[in-house]
């Protein structure tokens, strides 16, 4: 194996589960990180001492070195709770994983009778083809029960029809729910272990999921590695198909680091653009064409103790811009330094440079306190304080043409023989950290010799909430 560093670029759950990966291993990574703190979109930022989880996290997974990592370095601190989330939808509340008596007793009568008979009819006459998302739920749920349930909410997230979101990504996100396993489990319970969207208890690191990728970073410095925040890889200079060193710009210098491996979790948007010498016309336009959704979550401090019992509420009435909004006292109370407040976390699902996005602080925060009192969550004198923070490349867009881009992005970098590319972001694919993290794990044993082909387990497995 060659001696040279190992150079990990990102330091979010993928990023960091590889460089601990090695350490244990004796093998001193650097990483490299652009922003000033390591967690990348799992990260926990702080303000008065309100603890904001950007994003909400659920430690939940199905993959055992995944959990015994959890375990090892967060211990004690690695607390269960237990799962309530809702819809709140024409003034109402759903249970969420749907509770089909829940669901029917909201709706009444007359309307559940048509959401059956519209899942019959669907049933009878389905799509021939699950070309798009639309396609996949209505097959699986019938159309009325689309059109209240998954339509504005997805259209919300992704900004765009869902009849343009391709089939896949519901595959992968709610892999085995039907309107059948949702009637099933709500009369025998028997899905529980097999659909993950009924997960009713998950794991959550008492200070926010911050803390565990800052432990993270201190075991693998407390071992050799090095980490280095506020640096930006600007250049990779390729050489006979293999990158021979990176170039970081850090404030006001340009910083050139050697390495035999490296391992990246950046978006693909950013990577290819700065391979040097530049990669193929052809797959520089693919990566061009490779689209992301941000957010903005605006944080409210709220003067009273109790607002609602859910960890967090997806917003599906139209007449509000809010997509989600997440309570945090109620996935640990150590997020929340004053016994007697509340802070929440109102979700604005968005794309950079837009009207969201480009919107001032003071209008965010006017924005969120008139939802929240629109919605009958708070009063308007209760909202005390509150903060915004902005994500973007949140959500890579599974939208008509991006899997024949990704195709051409990817046959070229298999050819740079000593890069990987691992998580979210750098395989262009909507997981969540517990299979981010696995592919950290399995680039790691790939340097010390295996084949993962880490494009096609991420293809194939399937969401693991």
């Amino acid at each position: 194996m060659n001696h040279s560093p190992t150079i990990i670029i990102g330091a979010g759950p993928a990023g960091l589960t590889a460089a601990y990966q090695l350490v244990k291993r004796n093998i001193q990574p650097i990483v490299i990180e652009k922003s000033s703190q390591v967690g990348g979109l799992a990260r926990t930022e702080t303000y008065k001492g309100y603890r904001f989880d950007i994003g909400g996290h659920r430690f939940f997974t199905h993959l055992q070195e995944v959990e015994q990592l959890w375990q090892e370095v967060l211990g004690e601190e690695f607390i269960k709770v237990d799962r309530l989330s809702r819809i709140y939808y024409q003034g109402r509340y759903f249970n969420y994983p749907i509770d089909i008596f829940n669901t029917l007793s909201n709706l009444g009568v007359v309307e559940s009778l048509r959401i059956l008979l519209s899942y019959f009819r669907i049933k009878v006459w389905p799509h021939p083809e699950e070309k798009t998302f639309e396609h996949w739920v209505v097959n699986r749920f019938g159309q009325r029960l689309y059109q209240k349930f998954f339509k504005t909410y997805t259209e919300k997230i992704w900004g765009i029809p869902c009849a343009t979101i391709q089939a896949d990504w519901a595959a992968q996100r709610i892999k085995g729910l039907s309107l059948k396993t949702v009637v099933s489990n709500a009369l025998f319970g028997n899905n529980r272990h097999h659909v993950k969207t009924f997960i009713n208890e998950f794991h959550y690191p008492v200070f926010g999921p911050g803390i565990m990728w800052k432990r993270f970073q201190e075991l693998v410095e407390g071992q050799g590695g090095v980490t280095y925040l506020h640096s930006e890889v600007v250049r990779f200079k390729l050489k006979d198909n293999r990158i021979q060193e990176v170039s970081l710009r850090q404030s006001e210098k340009t910083l050139e680091i050697q390495g035999g491996h490296f391992i990246s979790s950046i978006p693909i948007i950013d990577l290819i653009p700065r391979l040097d010498p530049p990669a193929p016309k052809e797959v520089l336009e693919a990566a061009y064409h490779l689209t992301y959704r941000a957010f903005v979550l605006v944080g409210l401090i709220i003067n009273r103790t109790d607002l609602f019992p859910d960890q967090w509420i997806y917003v599906h009435s139209p007449e509000v811009k809010v997509g989600r909004i997440q309570n945090f006292r109620n996935w640990s109370s150590r997020m929340v330094p004053d016994p007697e407040r509340t802070s929440l976390g109102m979700e604005y699902f968005c794309t950079e440079g837009d009207e969201i996005w480009r919107m001032p602080d003071t209008e965010l925060l006017e924005l969120a306190k008139r939802e929240l009192v629109h919605l009958g969550m708070a009063e308007a004198a209760e909202v005390e304080d509150g903060v915004v923070y902005r994500q973007p490349k949140a959500y890579p867009v599974y939208n008509n043409d991006y899997q024949q881009h990704l195709q051409v992005i990817q046959r070229f970098l298999v050819t740079i023989e000593n890069l990987q590319t691992i998580g979210r972001n750098g395989l262009h694919r909507y997981n969540n950290q517990d299979h981010s993290m696995f592919t950290g794990m399995l680039a790691v044993a790939n340097i010390l010799g295996a084949k993962h082909d880490l494009w096609e387990l991420n293809k194939n497995q399937e969401y693991l909430e």
